[in-house]
């Protein structure tokens, strides 16, 4: 059974204490985390909010960063020891694709899903419906413009997400179409523009866009890949090495509070407090819709995908060989491996670490048996 957080005191708690496993005490050190404003950096605001970290004996100093390249430059130049991130960037900076090279490895996956396509209204109005129908005014259109389709990071599920979606529907998103790098904050602003037609994106990017009436979703990501691993805790191999033990624990909070986050009677808690200016600075109505499951796809038409944010379930935590695989496959049909996909295997366990989520494990339950 996991920790037992009482949300009303650990909002106030101050709690100094150290904390003794196996004889030995885990003193505190001031990790430098960071995360980017997105629904599913839950799990790391709700360890830091909920004393979750200091349950641990961690002092965690959360770093709320401007968009996955600087969490990658961070990562690569030491200015950060650990940090939310996209599953392919572990394996992107481990390779140097893109920046310096820096060896990464990943103890946890954070969360299973939470993205969404999002297409103008323009394209509504031009009977688009799905990505078949989509094709048919791609070729319609062909003459007089191609369709722009953003995603906020070329190493990242949403390139490869969209990638995989267009190709459903017949088309080549090498030929046919454009696809662009924007930060996440820009999406719904240029797709009210028409400088973009549609993009891939996290939560609340897509909620925001139906809010604001500029566009509407046409697929989640759990109904095109059911299961697919989305953020990752990284951390630099220097980090994981020499700092084994407070790595172990860092792991062991996040999962906790991943269980947390997956608990439905904590859900108004958790959007009460992502809303906060400090995190993601939105509206409670925006971020609801990841954890309750009630999905606004347009104006007129809600569904619910329960699963729409997985952040814990069964072995779902778990950065396994197959979910390194899944990472390694989309990266090479996107043309990024440059080669490597013969080592895919050896690369795969050289990032993800299952033995590093397992020893959390432990961890996780030494302490929850220790508490009264």
């Amino acid at each position: 059974m996991g920790l037992q957080i009482d949300v009303n005191s650990a909002k106030s708690a101050q709690n100094k204490k150290t904390i003794a496993f196996g004889g030995g005490i885990i003193r505190r050190q001031p990790i430098r985390l960071g995360y980017i404003r997105l629904v599913d950096c839950a799990p790391l605001v709700v360890a830091q909010e909920f004393g979750i970290f200091r349950d641990f004996d961690l002092d965690v100093q959360l770093s709320r960063e401007v968009g996955w390249a600087s969490v990658r430059d961070k990562i690569v130049y030491g200015e950060l020891d650990a940090s939310q991130a996209l599953g392919p960037m572990a394996f992107a900076i481990s390779l140097g694709l893109g920046s310096l090279q820096c060896d990464c490895v990943s103890g946890l996956v954070l969360n299973f899903h939470g993205n969404a396509i999002t297409l103008s209204n323009e394209l509504a109005q031009r009977g688009v419906t799905d990505a078949s129908s989509l094709r048919d005014e791609v070729l319609r259109a062909r003459d007089e413009k191609v369709y722009t389709l953003g995603v906020f990071y070329n190493h990242s599920s949403h390139n490869f997400l969209l990638r995989q979606w267009l190709k459903s529907g017949g088309i080549n998103p090498d030929k046919e179409v454009e696809m662009v790098v924007l930060p996440p904050n820009q999406m719904v602003r240029n797709l009210a523009a028409g400088t973009i037609d549609g993009y891939c994106v996290g939560e609340p990017w897509n909620s925001l866009a139906v809010q604001k009436g500029v566009g509407w979703t046409v697929q989640v990501s759990s109904e095109l890949v059911p299961g697919h691993p989305e953020k990752v805790l990284i951390a630099r191999r220097e980090f994981a090495d020499y700092k084994a033990e407070v790595h172990t624990h860092l792991i062991s909070a996040l999962l906790e509070a991943c269980r947390f986050c997956q608990d439905p009677e904590n859900r108004s808690d958790i959007v009460e407090m992502l809303s906060q200016k400090a995190y993601l600075n939105c509206s409670a109505e925006l971020i609801e819709p990841s954890f309750s499951g009630q999905y606004q796809l347009s104006k007129d038409r809600v569904s619910n995908f329960s699963d729409f944010n997985v952040f814990s379930s069964e072995d779902s935590n778990e950065p396994t060989r197959e979910r390194a695989l899944w990472i390694l496959d989309g990266m090479e049909e996107a043309g990024q491996l440059e080669g490597y996909r013969l080592a895919s295997t050896k690369l795969a366990t050289r990032v993800f670490k299952p033995e590093i989520y397992q020893a959390a494990c432990g961890v996780a339950g030494k302490l929850s048996s220790a508490r009264p």
